[in-house]
């Protein structure tokens, strides 16, 4: 099931282990080479540690209460594991970010994105057009698979594929033949006018 990242933002993380709230999610830390949720940073005064990171892989549960975990044990430094030190010092960040197509033309900017909850996949990020750009619809979703690069400045979308085809020819309105009707129409000169 798909949820828009801000449903994770600012949301409880909550110790089976006490029943209580143990800390909130400020930031998710985003991995830019497959657009995965890798961790998200914690805020709260119950923390031993600043910045805390709660991984992906120890959220037990989420529901209505918030993320579940089995206790504060779960909650790690940035140090503790290597992995998830290199992408927290990256400091990637997708809201904001411009989008551009393989031709080198700007699409808008990131301004939101969804998620898989099941594996913190990036699945969609939602872009606002460009004011110019915006009479029509002022922002769409552009699914991760139409991603072609991620870089820190920029996402790369694939460009439209805009086939020229031959001008369609003048067809002849009187021959038209409908393929849905199955029984042959009788033609005007053989009915009888009584």
């Amino acid at each position: 099931m798909l949820f828009s990242a801000d449903k994770f933002k600012n949301l409880p993380v909550m110790s089976l282990q006490t029943g209580s709230e143990l800390a909130r999610t400020s930031r998710a830390v985003i991995n830019p080479h497959d657009l995965s949720i890798v961790a998200y940073e914690l805020e709260g005064r119950l923390l031993d540690e600043h910045p805390s990171l709660l991984r992906i892989a120890d959220i037990r549960e989420i529901g209505p209460m918030g993320m579940i975990v089995d206790s504060a044990d779960e909650l790690i430094g940035v140090g503790d594991v290597l992995q998830i030190e290199k992408i927290y010092k990256i400091k990637f960040d997708l809201i904001g970010l411009k989008v551009i197509d393989e031709r080198k033309r700007t699409v808008g900017r990131v301004i939101g994105y969804t998620l898989e909850a099941g594996n913190f996949i990036i699945q969609q990020i939602r872009v606002k057009r460009p004011f110019f750009r915006s009479l029509g619809d002022t922002e769409f979703l552009i699914h991760r698979s139409q991603i072609v690069e991620v870089s820190d400045d920029y996402i790369v979308v694939k460009s439209p594929d805009i086939r020229h085809t031959e001008p369609v020819a003048n067809v002849d309105s009187k021959s038209f033949e409908n393929p849905f009707r199955k029984s042959p129409q009788p033609h005007p000169e053989s009915i009888d006018a009584s």
